[in-house]
């Protein structure tokens, strides 16, 4: 399943040394409603790509980085990471402290094959850094009981190229993606939007296509992003999205 997020707007870093995380200033005004509406486009295409368990993530609207030979150094890198996210994620298994802690849920009452609980503060923080323990979101499945932790969402800004992506994790163990050439609807239209003909699986292709439906062309919508799946039992399944 594909989750999508993008920061917009012009924010500054106060400090950052060595291998400390830079500390980051807070957002003026206008970014943060730029980045709640981008936030709401993201998850509602997520939300309705996850009913469709036929969902193909090799369409037209998907660029992928290329998957590089693999190597010791790069799996050696991969584990520190999981074993930093397993850490991490720890504390979550309960959904309620997720919440607690300022994830928020999206669509709670829409049918989704998973459920993403967002940190907006992450996602801004992830457009500067990269840090194992802090994913933007956390992917849930619902149960009876509540929701079942499944796993993490990592995102990139949109600029970083493969050489950036690579270092943040390397492109030998997971390929991150991004969506392109998507069609939006008009924003008051986003929930009541045709998404065969609008979105990441409509059939709208090109600028000119979407002119003429009166819609919103993005030629690469939010950074890029990687899902993790650290509970399970082997590397191939841990990366796959």
């Amino acid at each position: 399943m594909i989750v999508f997020l993008l920061m917009s707007g012009a924010f500054f870093i106060l400090s950052c040394g060595g291998a400390h995380s830079p500390q980051v200033a807070a957002p003026p005004a206008h970014a943060e409603e730029d980045r709640d509406e981008d936030l709401h486009e993201h998850h509602t295409m997520d939300a309705v790509t996850s009913m469709s368990a036929s969902h193909e993530h090799m369409g037209p609207h998907f660029r992928w980085t290329g998957l590089r030979p693999t190597n010791p150094a790069d799996q050696e890198k991969a584990a520190g990471i999981v074993r930093d996210l397993r850490l991490a994620l720890a504390r979550y298994q309960d959904y309620r402290a997720a919440i607690k802690e300022g994830f928020e849920p999206f669509l709670p009452d829409v049918p989704q094959s998973h459920y993403h609980f967002t940190s907006k503060w992450r996602g801004f923080k992830a457009a500067f850094r990269f840090n194992p323990a802090e994913p933007t979101s956390l992917l849930y499945r619902k149960t009876t009981a509540g929701y079942e932790l499944e796993g993490a969402m990592y995102t990139a800004p949109k600029r970083a190229n493969e050489t950036e992506l690579h270092e943040r994790i390397p492109l030998s163990v997971a390929q991150w993606h991004a969506h392109v050439n998507i069609c939006l609807p008009a924003r008051k239209e986003m929930k009541t939007a045709d998404w065969t003909i609008y979105g990441p699986k409509g059939s709208i292709l090109t600028e000119s296509a979407c002119d003429r439906a009166n819609g919103r062309f993005v030629r690469q919508l939010f950074g890029w992003m990687v899902h993790v799946y650290p509970f399970a039992q082997t590397p191939e399944r841990i990366w796959t999205h």
